[in-house]
């Protein structure tokens, strides 16, 4: 079974855009949505509603920097000092061009800053882009297989 995609987003446009983008990439990967920060960390951490979830890690979360309850930062900067999700793929993907975000993104260890495209078509390639790049392309460390092995 393909490892899910964590797509970490509140606006409820981009939200629907990036689903669109993600699927017109054809990829077989399962979309995992979760609608701000603390929701994220409760789906990682397999807490809260997510305690039940199947045990390992998205493919790559793409995570919101603005979001409510808990920041993409803040998500980040937890992803990043816990044993287990240190080497997760995570891609910043933002309407921010702010210098700060983006150094700071960094610092904290994120794989990829994009800022979201304007226009639609532009949008949909990136997405893609991304989807097919880190779900399908990327290599992952060892021990973090591309795929999840089902519970029996």
């Amino acid at each position: 079974m393909l490892k899910p995609i964590l797509l970490v987003e509140d606006n409820p446009n981009d939200l629907e855009l990036t689903l669109i983008a993600l699927s017109k990439s054809q990829l077989a990967n399962q979309v995992i949505v979760v609608r701000d920060g603390a929701e994220a960390l409760d789906y990682l951490h397999r807490r809260g509603e997510y305690a039940s979830r199947p045990a390992g890690n998205p493919a790559v979360v793409l995570l919101d920097l603005k979001l409510p309850k808990v920041d993409g930062l803040e998500v980040l900067r937890s992803v990043r000092t816990t044993d287990g999700l240190k080497s997760l793929p995570v891609v910043m993907l933002t309407s921010s061009k702010e210098e700060q975000d983006l150094v700071r993104s960094y610092e904290l260890g994120v794989n990829a800053y994009v800022v979201k495209p304007v226009d639609f078509t532009e949008f949909v390639r990136a997405i893609a882009d991304l989807g097919i790049f880190w779900a399908v392309l990327n290599e992952p460390p060892p021990g973090s297989q591309r795929y999840v092995r089902p519970n029996k």
